[in-house]
């Protein structure tokens, strides 16, 4: 329920934005076409940048709602950092790009300005775009709330790339403003088109700014990034929890989207349990952490001994010897020499899944 509730905000922000940057756009257009300024056709390119934007996150939300199938057994979740990454292209090229060319432009031409109309445009756009940013600050403040985080480390952590989208967007859009207010106003002081100019460039290398930023995040959420820490504290301390659980081993964990994450545990499971036991104990694990995320988690548990060889430690690997409690981030391996075997009877394949994607290798 709180992921559809969550999917619903953020359709409704990046609808409130694309609205914004329609009128905007169009405002700036008339204005900087009326005045003369580069920085307010600046602006113009980067509320267009903006809208196309939108229309990707539109599309990336619809996309990610279809179902698991046979070649998307996690879902299609990460739909949203492809079309992310395709946004954060577009203000790269279509917003920053044409931004610092005119303002380039600007700077090897004499031009008459008209800025009342631009100022007139600046007023409009700033309420406008201002509302936009409050709609994606709030959903972003209520998302840290419920999560009991900071807003800016909500911000950086939090796997849903789009509302990140809308929320930079709007905030470049609001200083983008500022900055074309300032150019306009100092070139008619000083009469000088440099400042316009100027303007113009810097709303356009922040623009690229904010396009890298957003790319860098879409591509490492493309690649696969693993759960956040406290996250991952939380999964640890309830297999932890589970009688029948002697030590978790080994942990790693990978988002599948915003609203998906896959959990893979090695754990140390009592001798006394029995095959039928274990499964029953793999379930209990997968349900409570169905009530405790705020996610879909597919769940597969790895029975293993803690005398055995380590695995190859993988970047995200978290192992610790029995009896250490459980810390994300602190790779360990297992001291314990003597650990007893358990029964044969746990099976030739040592996983165990759990939840929708891991019901078919469960009884392996």
């Amino acid at each position: 329920m709180e992921s559809r509730n969550g999917h619903k905000a953020t359709r409704r922000t990046v609808i409130v934005a694309g609205a914004a940057n329609v009128v905007v756009g169009l405002a700036k257009l008339i204005a900087g076409i009326m005045s003369g300024s580069s920085a307010m056709l600046a602006e113009a390119a980067h509320s267009a940048a903006d809208t196309l934007n939108q229309g990707f996150l539109l599309t990336s939300l619809h996309q990610a709602e279809r179902p698991a199938d046979r070649d998307h057994p996690f879902g299609h979740g990460q739909e949203r950092y492809f079309w992310s990454l395709l946004a954060a292209f577009g203000i790269f090229v279509a917003g920053g790009g044409f931004s610092i060319f005119q303002g380039l432009l600007a700077l090897t031409r004499s031009q008459h300005e008209n800025p009342l109309v631009a100022y007139v445009t600046l007023v409009v756009a700033f309420a406008a775009e201002g509302t936009s940013l409050a709609r994606a600050f709030w959903q972003v403040r209520g998302e840290a709330r419920r999560r009991n985080k900071d807003v800016l480390d909500h911000v950086e952590s939090s796997p849903d790339i789009t509302v990140k989208v809308a929320l930079f967007e709007d905030s470049a859009a609001v200083i983008g403003l500022v900055l074309a207010a300032l150019g306009v106003g100092l070139s008619q002081l000083t009469g000088s088109p440099a400042w316009d100019g100027g303007a113009s460039i810097a709303i356009g290398v922040l623009l690229v700014a904010v396009a890298v930023k957003l790319g860098m995040d879409s591509k490492e959420l493309l690649i696969g990034r693993a759960a956040d820490p406290q996250t991952e504290r939380l999964i640890g301390a309830e297999i932890e929890s589970r009688p029948g659980v002697d030590a978790l081993l080994e942990l790693r964990t990978m988002h599948m989207g915003p609203d998906s994450l896959i959990v893979a545990a090695r754990v140390a499971l009592n001798d006394k349990l029995g095959a039928d036991q274990a499964e029953d104990l793999a379930d209990e694990i997968d349900s409570r952490l169905s009530e405790r995320l705020p996610l879909q988690a597919h769940v597969f548990i790895d029975p293993t001994q803690a005398s055995r060889t380590p695995r190859p430690e993988a970047p995200s690997t978290r192992l610790r010897p029995p009896g250490r409690p459980w810390q994300p981030g602190r790779p360990e391996r297992p001291e314990r020499p003597g650990h007893p075997e358990r029964p044969e009877r746990l099976g030739q394949s040592s996983i165990a899944g759990t939840g929708r994607a891991g019901d078919a290798v469960k009884g392996a």
